[in-house]
């Protein structure tokens, strides 16, 4: 009993030595940590009435704001970071599951990041599905259809003008620059991308990019459609983009090889012999010497003046050797959509791109390839906005003379306009023309049947692109609205009339250019009064 007593109580001495020297330990401890530091360290505020007090207090202040901002830039580093992980999620988004979750019963979302990224990302697929970039959607009206803007390095060319914005402009709102230069870096760092090129392929830059194309859909996103040059000659690379209201996406990036690409350029004809000689002229230059992968395809009603219209054709045709070209003759009145419509049936070779255009149209090379790079047999359509030119007439009336057509040939606000109640130059390949049914045949005279197969392309699967084009151009002429024209046509073809003429600044100058004269007149008097 003695001996067990005496280990307990030396059990006991040796506890509380330990627990002496623990308090000991954290004794020294926390005098160590408490003590001043040394005159070199030592941060300790100085006294008011020092003679160094101010000094002393903006030296600890300049320290703790270095120390301040040091702290604030650790944070967002450390944000950044989060963000780069689990991406923000947007307001859209957070309504829909909690909407959810309410009609579930669950109360608040607790699900696991991995879920709520899952989410975020299955939501930004379904806004690139609604976006019309995979395929078409059907839409009611032509006025349903949202059309894309055109760009490039230095230019904006848009259809919705008002009164301070222009046809084509240099973006001065700060947004809207960001947002294309932002989408041209997004390109170039996806083209440059070592995981997804050879070691030695050249770096893309700035310099090569083409053109571009984008649109908003408000409930969903920016599409972007940006267009490189390729390795080769007439090789493209093309990358889509999509930013559904937070980070913009890559959607898909392909090569596309347009070397082969032979469009057929059809041309409606009745007459107008010093027009088609215009047009000849531009078609030598653009489709025979630039170009070099184009067949025409003239179909002329009636006789009057046929073999004037051959004579050019034979001219052009020697002169540069030039043998991809077909005539129709076809008798009774002119009809534009019969005209086309025989034209696209009659090539007899493999699936062929189709460029329907009329006899008052110039364009230029660049715009054959915008043509070739905006349709895909099977998906997608091309229905340009061409810049309508003013009766050069009204424009230049103060100039001594009217200048050449290549100087005239400007997209100003003052020059001309975006037509785009216009539908009938196109780009499509002639499997999804005959596939759509073509151009209602029964329509007479002008106008009509290019809205009615626009409507058939709005109302199918297809992509429909829309957009303002810098090389297509509709050279004025003297529009005359015949009687024969039903009432609607007849409408639509006074708009038209009116709309050629000139700006609405010009024509009011031509309104009131009797009270101008006046005014001019009796300043004149008031000028030679003074001076007797």
């Amino acid at each position: 009993m003695m001996m067990v007593r005496r280990g307990l109580l030396a059990w006991i001495s040796r506890v509380v030595v330990l627990l002496v020297l623990l308090c000991c330990a954290i004794s020294v401890l926390y005098m160590l940590a408490c003590t001043p530091k040394g005159d070199d360290e030592q941060l300790a505020l100085p006294r008011a009435n020092s003679p160094t007090g101010k000094e002393g207090y903006q030296a600890v202040l300049q320290e703790w704001e270095e120390q301040h901002r040091n702290y604030v830039s650790s944070l967002k580093r450390q944000i950044a970071q989060l963000k780069e992980e689990l991406q923000e999620r947007s307001e859209q988004l957070r309504n829909g599951q909690y909407q959810a979750s309410d009609a579930a019963g669950l109360g608040p979302d607790r699900s696991p990041p991995e879920k709520t990224q899952a989410d975020l990302l299955a939501f930004l697929h379904s806004q690139v599905d609604k976006a019309e970039v995979h395929a078409g959607v059907k839409l009611a009206t032509e006025y349903a259809a949202v059309p894309f803007d055109s760009f490039t390095l230095q230019k904006v060319y848009q259809l919705e003008t008002g009164l301070t914005r222009h046809p084509e402009e240099k973006p001065v709102r700060k947004d809207k620059r960001d947002e294309l230069v932002e989408a041209i870096e997004s390109a170039l760092e996806t083209l440059n991308n070592p995981a997804e090129n050879s070691p030695n392929h050249r770096p893309y830059t700035a310099s090569d990019f083409i053109e571009g194309i984008y649109r908003t859909e408000r409930d969903k996103g920016t599409l972007y459609e940006l267009t490189f040059k390729g390795d080769h000659k007439h090789e493209f690379k093309r990358l889509v983009l999509f930013r559904p209201f937070g980070p913009i996406m890559k959607v898909k990036k392909e090569k596309l090889n347009m070397a082969n690409t032979l469009i057929n350029v059809i041309v409606p004809l009745a007459k107008r012999v010093d027009k088609f000689r215009q047009f000849m002229q531009n078609f030598r230059e653009m489709c025979i010497e630039q170009d070099g992968r184009v067949h025409l395809t003239v179909v002329y009603f009636g006789k009057e003046e046929i073999n004037e219209v051959k004579g050019i054709l034979e001219n052009t045709s020697k002169a540069a050797n030039f043998r991809n070209f077909t005539f129709i003759q076809l008798n009774g009145e002119f009809s534009r959509g019969k005209g086309l419509d025989v034209g696209a049936r009659f090539w007899k070779g493999s699936n062929v791109l189709l460029f329907f255009c009329d006899v008052d149209i110039y364009f230029t090379s660049e715009f054959l390839n915008t043509c070739r790079l905006n349709t895909q047999p099977g998906k997608k359509v091309f229905y340009p906005v061409l810049f309508s030119q003013y009766n050069p007439g009204i424009i230049y009336g103060h100039h001594d003379a009217v200048p050449p057509l290549e100087q005239q040939l400007v997209i100003k606000k003052e020059t001309g306009f975006w037509r785009d109640f216009g539908f009938g130059m196109t780009c499509q390949y002639r499997s999804d023309f005959i596939n759509i049914g073509g151009f209602d045949l029964d329509i007479k005279g002008w106008g009509g049947e290019d809205v009615h197969l626009y409507r058939k392309y709005l109302h199918s699967n297809l992509i429909v692109v829309r957009t303002p084009v810098r090389g297509l151009f509709h050279l004025w002429h003297e529009k005359r609205c015949v009687d024969e024209l039903s009432p609607e046509q007849y409408k639509m073809c006074m708009q038209s009339k009116a709309m050629n003429e000139a700006s609405h600044g010009q024509l009011g100058m031509l309104v009131f250019r009797h009270e101008i004269e006046a005014h001019l007149r009796k300043q004149k008097q008031k000028t030679s009064s003074k001076k007797t």
